[in-house]
């Protein structure tokens, strides 16, 4: 395997520049065409058939489908397959997100966060690191393959470039309903090259509070809907707490090593026009990791109590109750088994590449993998490079880490795919 690593370093200046391409396009949820389009080129090179998989406009009534944030027309999963020389040969799925979340404040950012740059060993841009990367570390691999060992492949490969991964998983999901599956399923997301095995349920909330809208004069007489949500944050906070001191006495055993699983994010709070005016209305999007046993509208409901608890004081919300709905994630949680013969693989794959073992983890996130642990039945685990401040200013990835879950993944390619067993 020296050559195969040898090589993987020879052409790892080839992917840090696709990876940079990938960067450059801008790829937020509704504009992942010209980036999907950038890898579909990569792909095709390698030998791979590209498919443009539309999503349905109607996913979003499927019992397992986020709430979808705006239109599917024009939008597509990227599918590139590549078929293997021995159709019994076990099949292996390759997934990854093309979208990438919103840029804040591009004037906090040291360089834009759309214009990649390299600084000290590490790659600077949005979706450096979740998660662009991991499709530079798996063609990356699969290059150095196909030179060390022409022929490699017996077994069926399909990468997938998903999208709405950060919203709803509904790219996953559409694809799984149009029969995108195989025998396995490696995840390129950013692990620090461990392997992440399980993710918590989260729903997304939206809660939207009535005010009475008027000049500031009179703002002692109208029902000003900013000031109205401290008790609706209040109630948020108490939920979390509520929720992670359960979790602490009967720990959901995926993730019992996790003190605090079950993190409620207000992510955007707008509201209002005018410093001298009061508003008419505030709505707040919020996150909410939730224990397996709820479903997304068992903790609709839950948030909802919790809002109400923590306002039975306040003469203006027990007038006018915040609604609230569903609005992006449904996500169920997932565990995968990590004594699966699949798992024990790829991480002897890591072993025989680096050395050393590396830890099985569980996040208080999620990732697609739910799809298919949960809906297809198959093993799935997420592994790839080391990156930085995702979702945040100045998010990067460190190359050195992308070559070495090159070298992790091209060996489990090899294995998995290449192998003649009896």
């Amino acid at each position: 395997m020296h050559r195969l690593d040898e090589t993987v370093a020879q052409h790892a200046n080839e992917v840090f520049a696709l990876l940079a391409e990938l960067v450059r396009a801008d790829s937020t949820v509704g504009h992942e065409q010209a980036a999907e389009e950038v890898l579909a080129a990569a792909l095709e090179q390698l030998g791979f058939t590209v498919e443009r998989l539309p999503i349905p406009e109607g996913i979003g009534a499927d019992p397992l489908a986020g709430v979808p944030q705006q239109s599917y027309a024009g939008r597509y999963d990227l599918v590139a397959r590549r078929p293997g020389s021995d159709p019994s040969a076990p099949s292996l799925l390759l997934n990854g997100h093309i979208d990438v979340v919103p840029v804040e404040d591009a004037d906090g950012w040291t360089s834009p966060p759309f214009a990649p740059e390299v600084r000290d060993g590490w790659l600077f841009g949005r979706g450096a690191g979740d998660m662009k990367c991991g499709f530079a570390m798996c063609l990356l691999a699969i290059r150095a393959l196909d030179e060390v060992q022409p022929g490699w492949q017996r077994g069926d490969l399909t990468l997938i470039a998903v999208i709405e991964e950060e919203c709803t998983g509904n790219g996953a999901l559409a694809s799984i309903r149009a029969g995108v599956t195989a025998d396995a399923a490696v995840l390129l997301e950013p692990t620090d090259l461990e392997l992440l095995l399980a993710g918590i349920a989260i729903a997304w909330i939206e809660v939207v509070i009535e005010g009475r809208a008027g000049h500031a004069e009179a703002s002692g007489r109208s029902g000003n809907p900013i000031l109205a949500a401290e008790p609706v944050l209040a109630g948020l906070r108490w939920l979390e707490t509520r929720m992670n001191a359960d979790h602490r006495v009967d720990p959901d055993p995926a993730f019992a090593d996790i003190e605090s699983p079950y993190l409620v994010n207000v992510g955007r709070f707008t509201s209002g026009s005018w410093a001298s005016s009061v508003p008419q209305v505030a709505r707040i999007d919020v996150r909410v990791g939730h224990p397996a046993a709820w479903s997304a509208e068992q903790t609709l409901e839950q948030v909802r109590t919790a809002i109400a608890a923590a306002s039975h004081d306040d003469s203006w919300l027990g007038e006018h109750p915040p609604t609230l709905r569903l609005n992006g994630y449904r996500a169920e949680r997932y565990a995968q088994d990590p004594d699966d013969p699949f798992v024990r693989r790829f991480a002897a794959a890591h072993e025989a590449a680096h050395g050393s073992t590396t830890p099985s983890v569980s996040i208080g996130a999620t990732t697609d993998a739910r799809y298919y642990v949960n809906q297809a039945g198959i093993p799935a685990l997420a592994y790839g490079p080391r990156v930085q401040n995702m979702h945040g200013v100045d998010e990067a990835v460190e190359l050195a880490s992308v070559v070495d879950g090159a070298r992790t993944l091209a060996r489990f390619l090899a294995d998995y795919l290449g192998e003649e067993r009896a």
